[in-house]
């Protein structure tokens, strides 16, 4: 095993109640970590009456949040392998926390948007670690994958819970609550944590790399920034747009010389886990945007309240959570085609659906469609870390699935930029601020009908005996660094 974990604690990892009790430490962190990326869309209506925000300050609400958790899941699950992973799971526990009573005091769309960056720094230390303890907790292969299941079914809970959560705790005490949840929650974990989960680290953690780290998230925030500010400034958004190419730029020219690069750029030499990436950047932005305009349009446009807002988002929520178990069987059976051809195809008839909504569109009408979004979306997380990881060596998998990860959360922010970009221009002040939003919706939507069908294209490409010899190429490459170390 790949781990260093204290003598002490080593026994008693092999009990069965102690081993689920630590499963269910994980969990709890997962839980308000990826809730707090749908249970804020519920309480964006209310946000902007209470503090006076304008759309774009609520997409930095949202895309502060993404964009810092994408940029730090990497450094996060290294910074755990190196320090200890139960010591670095504290304290991004304690600082997601920390950051959640931050927002619930926030007296500005300002100030929350600084305190959604704690929130996020506190995430990138968790949801890594948390997939780290576990496998290293869970030796015996069967029971690693039942409890990755249950991880898995953990993050599908979280997205039905999220928005129906953030409805009734919005219109019952205001949307100051959505964060309040986080703070027992949170201390109820660290206190778990202290008590059960035992410190470990990797025998051979990767050396911190803080010029990459720099120069991804300059990118990814000065990327955001020109599409949220492209309506408001071609100065401001021109400016950000060459400063984020110049940050690519960078990290790709940096990244190639290093020995241990934050990002391995030969991993994109595999077909597979390029394509599976770009299928997590699509598919992830196709949710962003949905969530983000959705809740303004059920909520602005036909004046739902904040819990029928959420539960109309439910049975996309529901969708997920039944299908996402069996798109894992498929791929455990099939590969990952069939997955990513019914989520390519699900996507591009749900988006089709959406570019014909209009203001009045019959909510009997409008549900099933969400259904059908949230069958697209549930069968995609199996087959992108599917596609990712296989063929991998085993000491890159890791980075492989944390590099998925991220770019997950990419997808993201680029979608709540993008949709508050191109539907934000026609939302004025006053009556009828709102009378143009559903049709400058049209737009996001039909560029996610081309993004079902990359996705559809992506899945047949990926998959074949071409693809997988690429995979195989690259895992020679990636297995001579290894060799070289350990000589």
């Amino acid at each position: 095993m790949n781990t260093i974990i204290s003598p002490s604690a080593a026994p008693s990892l092999r009990s069965p109640v102690r081993q689920h009790v630590i499963l269910a430490t994980c969990c709890l962190s997962l839980l308000v970590v990826s809730m707090d990326a749908t249970i804020v869309n519920v309480a964006l209506p209310d946000i902007r009456r209470d503090l006076g925000a304008s759309l774009t300050g609520l997409q930095w609400v949202i895309d502060a949040y993404t964009i810092v958790l994408a940029s730090f899941l990497m450094l996060g699950g290294s910074t755990a392998d190196r320090f200890g992973r139960r010591r670095v799971f504290r304290a991004g526990m304690a600082l997601f926390t920390l950051g959640s009573l931050l927002c619930s005091l926030a007296p500005g769309v300002g100030w929350l948007v600084a305190a959604r960056v704690v929130q996020a720094l506190g995430g990138s230390m968790m949801n890594p670690v948390a997939m780290s303890i576990i496998v290293h907790t869970f030796s015996e292969p069967r029971a690693r994958a039942r409890a990755i299941g249950v991880w898995g079914a953990v993050a599908g809970a979280s997205m039905a819970l999220g928005p129906l959560a953030g409805g009734v705790l919005t219109q019952e005490l205001g949307w100051h609550a959505i964060f309040w949840i986080n703070v027992p929650i949170g201390a109820l974990a660290l206190w778990l944590t202290a008590r059960y989960v035992p410190e470990s680290r990797a025998p051979r953690p990767r050396r911190p790399d803080p010029v990459g780290q720099a120069l991804l998230l300059t990118g990814l925030a000065a990327f955001a920034c020109a599409v949220i500010e492209s309506g408001r400034g071609a100065v401001v958004a021109g400016g950000a747009a060459l400063l984020a190419a110049l940050a690519f730029a960078g990290l790709v020219a940096y990244e190639r010389r290093r020995h241990e690069p934050l990002l391995d750029l030969r991993f994109f030499r595999s077909l597979p886990f390029s394509a599976a990436t770009v299928i997590a950047v699509c598919m992830f932005a196709a949710l962003g945007g949905f969530l983000f305009l959705n809740s303004l349009y059920l909520q602005e446009v036909r004046g739902l309240s904040a819990f029928r807002s959420g539960l109309s988002v439910l049975p996309a929520a529901l969708a997920v959570m039944i299908v996402s178990p069996l798109s894992g069987r498929l791929v455990g059976t099939h590969g990952a085609r069939p997955s990513l051809l019914v989520s390519g195809g699900m996507l591009t008839l749900s988006a089709l659906l959406l570019a014909q909504l209009q203001a009045q569109t019959p909510l009997a009408v409008l549900l099933p469609v969400y259904a059908l979004f949230g069958i697209g979306f549930g069968m995609v997380n199996a087959p992108v870390t599917f596609a990712a990881v296989s063929g991998m060596p085993r000491a890159q998998a890791g980075l492989a699935s944390a590099v998925a990860s991220t770019s997950r959360q990419i997808g993201v922010s680029v979608g709540v930029a993008l949709a508050g970009a191109l539907a934000g221009g026609p939302v004025g002040r006053g009556a009828g601020a709102w009378a143009g939003f559903t049709r400058a919706t049209h737009p996001f939507w039909w560029i996610l009908v081309g993004c079902g069908v990359l996705i559809l294209l992506l899945g047949l490409l990926s998959t074949g005996a071409r693809a997988r010899a690429s995979t195989e190429r690259i895992a020679h490459l990636l297995q001579e660094p290894d060799a070289g170390a350990a000589a």
